[in-house]
């Protein structure tokens, strides 16, 4: 890779005090990213008191407005050639996340996805499918990562992408306007582990709003089309 390519990771967390620092540790261990980003999205359980003595950058959100806006800021706010993306809950498991850049940065793929050989399966599957079927319906391309947050994307593409919701329609809409302007997409299988919500009230509450908002992003999408 050319030494003027920069490959930058972005993460967005929102209350991430127990993970977020062997997240980043294990990033760092990743020659191929030049520039880590956190982006705090309002957290209130510390989490910035984690990772700030780590020698990377941090964005913090004078409160939570979303996961989806939390990366457009990082966006908006630094040059890359390639973005990484990842989540907070990954732990020493991000490490992996260098089997997504490789494809990308020698052109076997536009972007990638990870796809969790060893996911736990948390909830009913209701948003899952909704994800999977909403890009089946936009693109006619059935894919098994949609909702994966795990991903890696060249310049270009993000370049490429019209609408970028500030909710957890980021994935599906990111996906969906990727594929539609003609970009290769590679899965790639990941031994990746990260927080899976049960189905306890707050499990299901969160996975509510998961449902709500991609359900309102493939609405607007349907609108824009």
């Amino acid at each position: 890779m050319s030494i003027e390519k920069r490959v930058v990771a972005v993460i967005p967390v929102y209350n991430e005090a127990d993970r977020i620092h062997d997240t980043v540790v294990s990033l760092k261990k990743i020659s191929l990213i030049n520039k880590i980003i956190v982006v705090d999205d309002g957290s209130k359980d510390g989490t910035v008191e984690k990772i700030k003595d780590l020698d990377i950058d941090i964005i913090i959100l004078d409160k939570n407005y979303g996961k989806g806006h939390a990366i457009k800021v990082a966006i908006q706010a630094v040059d890359f050639d390639y973005l990484v993306l990842v989540d907070g809950d990954l732990g020493f498991s991000a490490i992996e996340i260098s089997k997504l850049i490789n494809p990308v940065i020698e052109n076997k793929a536009d972007f990638t996805i990870a796809r969790f050989v060893n996911s736990k399966k948390g909830g009913f599957g209701l948003v899952k499918n909704l994800a999977k079927f909403g890009v089946y319906f936009f693109t006619g391309k059935m894919i098994n990562t949609s909702l994966s947050g795990q991903r890696v994307y060249k310049k270009e593409v993000i370049n490429d992408i019209s609408y970028i919701p500030s909710n957890y329609g980021i994935e599906v809409a990111m996906t969906i306007g990727a594929l539609n302007k003609g970009y290769k997409l590679l899965e790639v299988d990941v031994d990746m582990f990260h927080r899976e919500t049960g189905r306890d009230l707050s499990g299901f509450i969160h996975r509510g709003k998961q449902f709500l908002d991609i359900l309102f992003t493939l609405l607007v999408l349907l609108v824009r089309r």
